[in-house]
């Protein structure tokens, strides 16, 4: 049996919990991999004591909706627990596959994957999602790709509301995306590249909104990236829908034009929109409408980025750069930093029933200790693995000090 590590004090830090509502200086005691206790009180003599001053302790983060679950690029992210997504080589839609990804992570990284919707994830014969649930998964996705006929996607609601298990989709109809690379419009067109419409991904929202009504099932859209879609998610959980909406930094930070010169580092899935709707994101967060923000941590090779933009894989590594770029949103007065903690911890725990985020006694000591303030310069060189991103050279602030998974210290700047 392995012994449980040194109990840490982690010493006068702003210790942020949005479940309680703690935001205060403060010093933060882990033992037997737990919270112990937050307060004022001096660190006992048997614990190691950390300085913290200045530094920012928070829930670990818990990135919904990666498509690798990368243990260094997660440590080096503050990342202590990930939602996978079934598109794994094989698709995750067999009980066996899903307990096998649950243990991929270990010692590093806590990863709670997702059943493939439909075998091979092909659109068409729903998996076994209770024998899924049974070995591991804590929710049934679409993958990378909607499900185009609508009797399936009925059944899957359905199916996956017996199990109390969120149905995560990523919206688009398929008929009209399936050669587009890039969102219709002017920019598109004088570049030249396969297009689909904005509103692709609105009429797939709008269809499994109504059935998400009808069968009572929890939704969750991944990203949505639109004005129109968001408006729709917005109205459905006015009228009691139990929807939630996800992002990632990429599509409230940049719009089309970040595809100029056939940049593939750019090409993303769904597609980065134009001005008005990157704005409807940026509202959409701030109003709560958005609630989940993730990194979509989709890293490609160089072979699979350094083509012909209509070639090139879409993805982006994202999970060494979540933070920094999220707390963009703070500096610019869309959310708090209590409220972005929640965003990038609390609501992803929430919505898939995880351990984690927050910082209560007795709560897994899945800890990210970070300095908001430190300014660093996004240098792929530094990355875990595959180096893509469109952030290449950004000039950011926020930098992860430490990581805590479990009460082991995993990351140390």
């Amino acid at each position: 049996m392995t012994l449980p590590p040194q109990p840490l004090c982690l010493v006068g830090a702003r210790v942020i919990c949005p479940v309680s509502g703690h935001d205060r200086v403060a010093n933060l005691l882990i033992e037997n991999r737990q919270i112990a206790g937050v307060g004022d009180v001096p660190p006992p003599s048997h614990a190691e004591a950390v300085d913290c001053k200045g530094l920012v302790v928070a829930p670990g983060l818990v990135d919904a909706g990666v498509f690798q679950a990368d243990a260094r690029a997660c440590r080096m992210g503050g990342i202590t627990r990930v939602v996978l997504m079934p598109d794994q080589s094989p698709p995750l839609d067999d009980p066996a596959l899903v307990a096998f990804a649950r243990g991929a992570g270990k010692p590093d990284v806590w990863v709670h994957p997702l059943v493939a919707a439909t075998r091979g994830l092909a659109g068409d014969e729903l998996a076994e999602l209770g024998l899924a649930q049974e070995a591991g998964a804590v929710g049934v996705a679409t993958g990378r790709s909607a499900i185009g006929a609508a009797v399936v996607m009925q059944r899957l609601l359905a199916y996956a509301r017996n199990f109390g298990l969120t149905v995560v989709v990523h919206p688009e109809e398929l008929t009209l995306t399936a050669t587009a690379v890039a969102t219709e419009g002017e920019y598109a067109t004088r570049l030249g590249l396969a297009s689909a419409p904005a509103y692709a991904e609105v009429l797939a929202i709008a269809r499994d909104l109504r059935l998400a009504q009808a069968t009572g099932a929890r939704l969750h859209f991944r990203q949505v990236t639109t004005a129109e879609g968001l408006s729709l998610v917005r109205a459905a959980r006015a009228r009691g829908v139990d929807v939630t909406a996800g992002i990632t930094p990429a599509h409230w930070l940049l719009n089309e034009t970040a595809i100029a010169g056939f940049r593939s580092f750019a090409r993303l899935s769904p597609p980065l929109r134009v001005e008005e709707d990157r704005l409807a994101v940026l509202e959409a967060i701030a109003d709560g409408t958005i609630s989940l923000i993730g990194s979509a941590h989709d890293p490609q090779s160089q072979d699979a980025k350094r083509q012909p933009f209509a070639d090139a894989a879409p993805g982006m590594a994202g999970a060494e750069t979540l933070l920094a770029l999220s707390l963009s949103l703070v500096r610019e007065g869309q959310l708090s930093l209590m409220r972005l903690i929640e965003a990038l911890s609390t609501a992803p725990a929430r919505r898939f029933g995880l351990p984690g985020g927050g910082l209560a006694t007795g709560e897994p000591a899945d800890i990210i200790v970070f300095d908001e303030q430190a300014p660093w310069r996004i240098d792929p060189s530094r990355f875990a693995g595959h180096a893509n991103t469109p952030f290449d050279g950004l000039p950011v602030a926020g930098d992860v000090r430490m990581t805590i998974k479990g009460g082991e210290r995993l990351w140390q700047a």
